[in-house]
């Protein structure tokens, strides 16, 4: 699904380049869960926007679903993440105007998708979630774990191909970080592929393999043979 090649991105000003990635080569194959890991500064956000189509790269390939879209420009690289990808936040960036309900119809609406069909969508992410019974509420009047399965919701709610989550449970307490983390446990078993940036090992054991970044670059990775369900077990 994902495969990049010698991926580079330089930031410039005038009188300095930084180098955020530096040859970073990946093969994410459909339905892994894979962890990102590495100190602060290293690249792993960054990564984590050129992989979401946020941003692109200064050199080198990135191949998603087969497609060469390094290249793409800002209008085709937002109707490519339209329905192919889902992203989960650290700080949730729900939209405090609106309902949970209307946060997790927004990707539909932009999919342009039938009103029938939304509203029996965005019931199935909020029954997955465990979330329905606060359909009518508003983002300021949930507790943050709330918000977090709301987030999850709406990253699901179109069935993307693959979900990017940064920090998934860095503003959570450890009983809502790890409800959060069985969520995308479930996800990726029900054949989502996810990419995860993570500076807890806690977290990572729930992928089945961890990329290490340092300088930009990719310094090792580890596969983890845990299986989800000793998660849960």
């Amino acid at each position: 699904m994902i495969k990049t090649e010698n991926l580079r991105k330089a930031y410039r000003t005038e009188e300095v380049e930084t180098i955020a990635l530096n040859g970073v080569n990946l093969h994410i194959e459909q339905g892994e869960f894979v962890s990102v890991m590495g100190p602060s500064g290293c690249g792993k956000s960054t990564m984590l926007n050129i992989l979401g189509l946020l941003d692109t790269p200064t050199e080198g390939s990135y191949l998603f679903d087969g497609q060469e879209v390094g290249d793409r420009s800002e209008r085709q690289r937002a109707q490519l993440r339209k329905g192919n990808i889902g992203f989960v936040f650290q700080s949730f960036n729900l939209i405090d105007e609106l309902t949970v309900y209307e946060n997790v119809e927004l990707p539909l609406l932009y999919l342009n998708a039938p009103s029938k069909e939304r509203e029996e969508k965005v019931q199935a992410a909020l029954d997955r979630v465990k979330m329905t019974h606060r359909r009518d509420h508003f983002p300021q009047q949930l507790s943050g774990g709330q918000q977090q399965r709301v987030a999850v919701a709406r990253a699901v709610v179109a069935n993307p191909k693959l979900i990017l989550a940064d920090e998934p449970t860095g503003n959570l307490d450890s009983t809502n970080g790890t409800q959060v983390m069985n969520l995308l446990g479930e996800l990726n078993e029900a054949g989502t592929t996810i990419v995860m940036v993570t500076h807890s090992p806690a977290d990572a054991e729930y992928s089945a393999r961890t990329i290490h970044l340092f300088d930009g670059k990719v310094v090792s990775e580890n596969f983890i043979a845990q299986e989800y369900a000793a998660h849960t077990a």
